[in-house]
């Protein structure tokens, strides 16, 4: 009997903006947007390697002054912290608040487990979604990130249950199939574009509105 369900955060339950969008007006024009774009991707590649190390406030603010570092190399160009911040804006997807809500309905406790930094539950809360959820963990107050089934511990503790009464949702097959595998726990893999991915076995659905059919 499925208890929980766990789901990954970006890509799953929220969608990022494009931050290029937001910092064009504040780059030089010399500065083309083929290179805007891939400066802003070498951005977000370091901090999907970094997250974890937002622990705290502290520590959180010296991780965005670093991205911030990144992204104004790969510029050219200065950006500040404050301004990357402001750029960097998530919002829900449109199937999210529908299936939280009808697996609350269902009695199912609901935890995200994302690598992310310290400020995942903040940022749940502002895409609308904080009160429909049991709680967050992130790999930064995890100590662990996907795929290390660590981090599934502390969705389990949280959530009160076993590893065979957990369902994991998530979009990444090197992350979450295999993490959440790596931890005893079902996953159904997100494919939002229908895409066929790699054969790794998993059993795919293309909205979070299927999740109840794999109860």
């Amino acid at each position: 009997m499925t208890r929980a369900v766990f789901l990954d955060a970006l890509g799953t339950l929220v969608e990022l903006e494009p931050p290029w969008e937001h910092l064009r007006s504040m780059v030089p024009e010399e500065v083309s947007d083929r290179r805007l774009v891939a400066a802003v991707r070498d951005e977000m590649a370091y901090y999907k390697a970094h997250a974890h190390e937002g622990r705290d406030a502290e520590s959180l603010a010296e991780l965005r002054e670093r991205c911030a570092a990144v992204l104004s190399e790969a510029l050219g160009a200065d950006v500040s912290a404050p301004e990357l911040v402001d750029a960097v804006r998530m919002s829900a997807y449109p199937d999210a608040e529908p299936a939280l809500r009808e697996l609350r309905g269902r009695g199912l406790s609901l935890v995200v487990v994302s690598n992310w930094d310290c400020s995942l539950a903040d940022v749940l809360r502002r895409c609308g979604l904080g009160s429909l959820l049991d709680g967050a963990v992130s790999s930064a107050e995890a100590g662990s990130r996907k795929p290390d089934p660590a981090i599934f511990a502390s969705a389990l503790e949280l959530a009160g249950c076993d590893p065979d009464e957990a369902l994991h949702v998530g979009d990444t097959a090197e992350e979450d199939v295999a993490g959440a595998r790596a931890a005893g726990i079902r996953v159904l893999l997100l494919e939002r574009d229908g895409a066929a991915g790699a054969g790794d076995g998993a059993t795919r659905i293309s909205s979070l509105s299927e999740i109840e059919e794999h109860l």
